[in-house]
């Protein structure tokens, strides 16, 4: 059986979860109203002013209106693999600091589809609900080679970047001379832009296989893991939320068992990169014109090779105008000793690279302390352009070999109902999978039962790395088969 494909157009947030209300556990439902999409931020608001001064959304119980909603999971929305060609790069190049920095390539791909799209609101996911799918990838993201770009001599540009057949391309709307190690644009074989699957493409992409599921409803909290054999990588983390509406926008933090994503290098002695989502803002809810901006602090650690880097984020500049800048370093840090978090406490003689731009667009790195601006263009690196890039599709499972409690079949009618814009049967379908969420909690409640996930050892886990059970390990071996049966795994 062929499979299915998949894109999200669903919207941005930064590192934490667009859901910033809880659903699933409503007791009390906010009326329907049928309306155009020019009103539904104003009935968004409505409902968002009745909670203002609470401390967390994600724990408020009630239910949005089905039109104030993206018809798209929160499980098979939410990941990080927007651009999976920067992933499988991490961990190519011989040198720490290119590790690094291929690293942080990928995390300004993470957020492609909130630069690229609009902010929404997915379903939330109901507890035991689950997602797989699968990305294929070429592995066309150019090396990084920092000591050829040290030894290069100025205006020499991506001429002296090379490793085998790949090479730096010239930079894309830098001055001449600049270069790039941005990743392209995915396509399959025959470049129509089209996903790649194992049954269309004539070269052997690579491929990722994903698994995702909520392991916890009071709070919110699913656990995720990536992995790809082929390139001996794989990662792992909580999505949580914390959510607070402040009246003029809605402020998004990590909970306290999302640490971040733990992405391990199994070919470089298990090198292991720790990434901490920074808080996120929701804004433009009083002009109508909802946009996503970042104003924090986001920390990249690897105790083995003891670099870390530390990017700031600034979400106003002059005049309270929305900049999207993001500032950034690498340095040498001791793991038994961290205690640097803010750029400017860092010493110089520990500075190895600085990065900078504004994230929604295109961010340059440097070598060395100095201040990017004071590098000639030449000498300013383009790790990431977004400009061409969008949101790659998914290979998904065939509807027919989907479980029930599976993210796409367990809201496929209600996805349907709001495709054809019949809210009200939208909204009596999403209450009934509530009310059924609820029911199964009670019974569990009366027998003494302890809720256990499927797919991974435990619901939550003080150190933020979700191990998989062993059901979850044969998923994801299937997956790499691209073979989508349960038999034999979930009774």
């Amino acid at each position: 059986m062929s499979s299915s494909t998949s894109s999200s157009s669903s919207p941005p947030a930064t590192s934490t979860p667009a859901s910033t209300v809880s659903e699933p556990a409503s007791t009390t439902a906010v009326p329907e109203v049928n309306e155009s999409e020019g009103s539904k931020l104003k009935t968004f608001l409505s409902i968002l002013r009745k909670f203002i001064g609470v401390a967390d959304l994600a724990a408020v119980r009630f239910s949005l209106p089905s039109q104030l909603l993206e018809p798209t999971p929160n499980l098979e929305y939410w990941n990080y693999l927007d651009s999976p060609n920067a992933f499988i790069a991490i961990g190519t190049a011989d040198d720490p600091v290119d590790r690094m920095l291929e690293v942080l390539r990928f995390w300004f791909t993470k957020d492609l589809k909130y630069a690229k799209g609009k902010p929404c609101k997915p379903y939330n996911s109901c507890l035991g609900e689950f997602f797989r799918c699968n990305w294929e990838t070429e592995d066309d993201a150019p090396r990084i080679n920092t000591k050829a770009l040290q030894s290069s001599a100025p205006g020499s540009g991506a001429s002296s970047l090379k490793s085998g057949k790949l090479s730096v391309k010239a930079g894309l709307g830098d001055s001449r001379g600049a270069s790039t190690v941005s990743v392209v644009p995915q396509t399959n074989a025959n470049g129509n832009g089209k996903p790649v699957t194992s049954s269309s493409s004539s070269s052997k992409p690579i491929r990722i296989s994903y698994l995702t599921e909520q392991t916890s409803h009071h709070p919110p909290v699913s656990a995720f893991y990536i992995s790809c054999p082929e390139k001996g990588l794989h990662a792992r983390g909580y999505d949580q939320i914390t959510a607070k509406f402040t009246g003029t926008s809605i402020k998004v933090m990590p909970g306290e068992h999302n640490l971040g994503i733990f992405i391990t290098v199994e070919k470089r002695d298990n090198e292991t990169y720790q990434l901490t989502h920074p808080a996120a803002h929701l804004g433009g809810l009083l002009r109508g014109a909802l946009s996503v901006t970042v104003g924090d602090m986001a920390y990249i650690t690897c105790p083995e090779t003891k670099l870390k880097a530390i990017l700031h984020y600034f979400d106003e500049g002059w005049l309270g105008r929305s900049t999207n800048k993001v500032e950034g370093i690498i340095f040498r840090y001791d793991p038994d000793n961290d205690r640097y978090s803010r750029i400017r406490d860092v010493p110089e003689e520990d500075i190895l690279v600085r990065l900078g731009g504004p994230w929604k667009e295109k961010v340059v790195f440097t070598m060395g302390p100095k201040p990017v601006d004071s590098h000639p263009k030449e000498k300013q690196t383009t790790i990431i352009d977004l400009a061409p890039l969008s949101v790659a599709p998914k290979v998904i499972p065939p509807m027919e070999q989907q479980l029930p409690h599976e993210s796409l079949r367990l809201w496929g009618d209600v996805t349907k109902a709001i495709h054809s814009r019949q809210f009200s049967r939208a909204t009596t379908i999403k209450q009934q999978l509530e009310e059924a969420q609820r029911e199964k909690a009670r019974e569990r409640e009366k027998t003494g039962e302890v809720w256990k996930p499927v797919f991974f050892e435990q619901a939550t886990d003080k150190a933020g790395k979700p191990s998989l059970s062993e059901q979850g390990r044969k998923v994801l071996e299937r997956a790499q088969k691209e073979e989508w049966s349960m038999e034999g795994i979930v009774s």
